[in-house]
């Protein structure tokens, strides 16, 4: 019998993500009637973005789980109608992606590409920077992009203390948990990576308390969730030159207001949300794996635990 799989996510994803997904069934042996409208109470499983118009998961009475497109489910997890399961997106090419975007303004950050980049006809500064060993980053979120990130700066030779709210191993990495941890991980960062969920316990922990932690002239990069950021305490921080510089992909509103004072300030590199993508082709088969795991009675992939909201 074949399954009913609802893609509601935004049209503009359909003529991309339709034929990966299909391939991808077909490669797990899936038989399945992938379509943008269904009877709701003829779903198996719904493929969902968090932008999708589709709010009140009642209706769905057979679904059995709901596959996020998204790494970040903060737009749904607290969702009442959402009783279904529901799994969050880890993309081996979403992963290598953040760790590309990461590892590249790391690097820019450490030898001062910047000065040079933009340095005058003439203007000769000639100064050397320090070998990765002697850099300190600090990663805050440890889940599978903030490891991964912290491990491939690691294998650059970084020394990188990472954070999560619980006791975790990375290997390469110096982690700490708990509030001690977040003011040693904190105090130790030249350069500080953000990449935890949103959550209610993580919205603006960036704060001027947290800002003052960091090294005199620490740059900042934030590809996690906007709302990491206590904005008014970053431009202020800026402006005292505490930060030297902060690259930020990710904001409260997207895209960024042109009247927002992160576009006109000289300490802030703005990028347009494009440190982790999801890729059709390798979330696609993400998304066959674990339907043929929920068919086969096995446990789901990436599932979320609503109470911690990720």
């Amino acid at each position: 019998m074949s399954l009913s799989v609802l893609f509601a996510a935004g049209a503009e994803d359909w003529p991309e993500y339709q034929p990966a997904l299909m391939d991808a069934f077909a490669d797990a042996g899936l038989q399945a009637d992938l379509a943008t409208e269904a009877a709701p109470a003829q779903v198996d499983y719904i493929i969902y973005a968090p932008s999708s118009t589709l709010q009140d998961f009642r209706p769905f009475t057979r679904c059995k789980a709901v596959l996020s497109l998204w790494a970040g489910v903060e737009r749904i997890a607290d969702n009442a109608t959402l009783t279904q399961p529901l799994c969050r997106m880890v993309d081996p090419a979403l992963t290598q992606g953040m760790v590309e975007y990461v590892c590249g303004h790391v690097l820019r950050y450490h030898l001062g590409m910047d000065a040079h980049i933009g340095a005058r006809a003439g203007a000769w500064y000639p100064v050397v920077p320090p070998l990765a060993r002697e850099r300190r980053v600090g990663i805050l979120g440890l889940g599978a992009l903030g490891a991964a990130c912290g491990q491939a700066l690691a294998g650059l030779g970084f020394a990188v203390h990472g954070w999560a709210r619980r006791p975790r191993q990375v290997d390469g990495l110096a982690c700490h948990h708990g509030q001690q941890g977040l003011r040693d991980c904190l105090s130790q960062a030249e350069i500080l990576v953000t990449l935890l969920p949103l959550t209610e316990n993580t919205e603006n922990l960036i704060d001027a308390d947290a800002l003052a932690l960091l090294t005199e002239g620490a740059r900042l990069i934030n590809p996690g969730r906007g709302g990491l950021i206590d904005d008014p305490a970053l431009l202020a921080a800026l402006d005292k030159g505490h930060i030297a510089h902060a690259t930020l992909d990710v904001f409260r509103t997207e895209p960024l207001p042109a009247n927002h004072p992160f576009w006109a300030h000289p300490g802030v590199t703005v990028t347009p949300h494009i440190a982790a993508a999801t890729r059709p082709h390798t979330a696609a088969q993400v998304i066959a794996d674990n339907i043929t795991r929920a068919e086969a009675g096995q446990p789901l992939l990436h599932l979320v635990d609503r109470i911690q909201g990720y």
